[in-house]
């Protein structure tokens, strides 16, 4: 689950991470009230901040710095429901609902700070580089030996000498390093104690008076955890999501929209990670990740299904079960339910095998539907794939 800026800031103030005075408004009002607050309490300047879960604001023209609070009302005020384009949200882009309004800084230098979950070492890695205020993706194809890696024993979390070792790596100056090692304990804790799988600082900031600021702040928290955080669920701004993602999500169900034609249902995570790449092979493009689980109902099914074709890009689908735990005749009487209610005009291909997989077959031959039941998974995508692209009788794609 992705948060806003001005909620990651929030998080992290409290675990004495530092960052710029600041605050989150909804209206040019509060805009201009928080603004007032900053001058009055001395700033120079004062920048509004677009707030949507997307990068590359600053270049879409989310980021400004104005130098009165006239001139801060007038800017949230053009910003406030306007859609911001940049490289992460796509052409669609996203419309701003909140700003963060907050003070600026004389900055001396731009760095990076990030944590994260290395997988392949099944532990977390704390990454560092110099080259702050950049993506860390360009970063790290053009000069891989800029990001220092340091990683952290689970049952030691981030060590006082790991820390200096960061911040002498940084360039810090003397005087910075022992503020450095607290800035760096501190969001480690703040990583560890919120489950969460990122926290990116970028830029992580030094004042031209000495001083460490998170000038920027992402935090993204693992899902399978947010049951352990009640308070931290209340931060998901659903108008940031897909709203076929947020209405998958209802059900439990696993959903991610993609960008192709080819509609998938599967049960389990790597039988669906298969049946995408199966569907490339066969020359079509998958259009979501569907995951209805090893335990689904009926009912649940019928939902994934009514989900999977409320993409209008989906012009066929393939479902592709294994029945194990999801027995085959539960996942038939699923599809029949939601096929009617949908009344589905697109065609669709199934694999089916597994327990009952007899029983589910004859729910779907005695359904009215036309279904088109493949024995292999390369047949089911072959005629999946065929059918998106308009071509229908077995003797055409054959």
């Amino acid at each position: 689950m992705k948060i806003h800026e001005y909620q990651a800031k929030g998080i992290l103030k409290k675990y004495g991470v530092t960052v710029p005075r600041g605050a989150m408004a909804a209206t040019r009002e509060e805009a201009d009230a928080v603004a007032r607050e900053l001058f009055n309490a001395g700033a120079t300047g004062v920048v509004v901040k677009a707030q949507i879960h997307a990068g590359g604001r600053g270049k879409g023209g989310g980021v400004k710095i104005v130098k009165s609070v006239n001139e801060a009302g007038e800017l949230a005020g053009r910003m406030l429901g306007m859609k911001l384009v940049t490289h992460q949200t796509g052409p669609e882009g996203r419309v701003v609902r909140r700003l963060l309004i907050e003070e600026t800084l004389p900055i001396e230098k731009e760095l990076y700070l990030g944590i994260l979950v290395d997988r392949a070492e099944g532990k977390p890695v704390f990454m560092a580089s110099a080259a702050g205020g950049m993506e860390i993706e360009q970063v790290a194809a053009e000069n891989p030996g800029a990001i220092l890696k340091e990683y952290i024993d689970p049952g030691m979390g981030l060590e006082a000498f790991q820390a200096r070792k960061i911040a002498f790596k940084l360039g810090l100056k003397p005087q910075q390093i022992s503020p450095a090692v607290q800035f760096l304990t501190s969001l480690y804790k703040a990583f560890l104690d919120t489950d969460a799988s990122l926290i990116e600082i970028n830029p992580f900031i030094t004042t031209t008076a000495g001083r460490l600021f998170a000038l920027d702040a992402k935090v993204t928290f693992d899902d399978n955890a947010l049951f352990r955080h009640p308070d931290l669920r209340e931060l998901r701004d659903i108008t940031e999501e897909d709203p076929l993602e947020v209405e998958a999500s209802k059900y439990s169900l696993n959903y991610i929209k993609l960008d192709g034609n080819v509609g998938c249902m599967v049960n389990g995570a790597g039988l669906a990670m298969a049946t995408m790449d199966i569907i490339k092979y066969a020359g079509g493009t998958p259009a979501n990740f569907l995951d209805v689980g090893g335990g689904a109902s009926s009912e649940q099914v019928a939902h994934a299904f009514e989900i999977l074709l409320s993409d209008k890009n989906v012009r066929a689908v393939l479902i592709n079960i294994f029945g194990g735990i999801l027995r085959v005749d539960t996942l038939a009487n699923g599809v029949v339910e939601a096929a009617r209610k949908t009344n589905i005009k697109l065609p669709v291909v199934l694999r089916l095998e597994g327990t009952n997989v007899h029983e589910g077959k004859k729910i779907l031959m005695n359904s009215g539907f036309n279904f088109d039941v493949a024995d292999t998974m390369k047949d089911a995508a072959d005629r999946v794939v065929a059918a998106a692209k308009g071509v229908h009788s077995a003797a055409e794609w054959r």
